[in-house]
């Protein structure tokens, strides 16, 4: 079955959070020392988890746009409510995507 392009726009977005997520996690307890312990890795850390998320927001906003849905309702609950707004939005746009591209299931007999 050929990929749609808003379930691409969706997989973009899924990848650019879990890096997002991924330098989220350099900010944590066990390995916040390592991270702050230098400037230049702080910076680098913090410039990489702006551009990802800045990144999955843009991917989302293109999904939902081709969904023919409302962007900025759904770009806002995934920066207001970060990172489960991303993940919530994520998870329901990518059903709403299998539920339009699947066939209508024969009706019953």
């Amino acid at each position: 079955m050929k990929e749609t392009p808003d379930q691409r726009a969706l997989k973009a977005a899924t990848v650019s959070l879990v890096a997002a997520l991924g330098c989220v996690a350099l900010f944590l307890p066990p390995l916040l020392q390592d991270t702050v312990a230098t400037p230049l890795r702080a910076a680098a850390t913090g410039a990489a988890l702006g551009c990802t998320l800045l990144l999955h927001w843009i991917f989302l906003g293109l999904a939902v746009q081709r969904m023919r849905r409302s962007v900025a309702a759904w770009v806002g609950l995934s920066v207001l409510l970060f990172p489960i707004g991303s993940v919530l939005s994520l998870v329901l746009l990518g059903w709403f995507a299998d539920e339009r591209g699947s066939p209508a299931p024969a009706p019953y007999a």
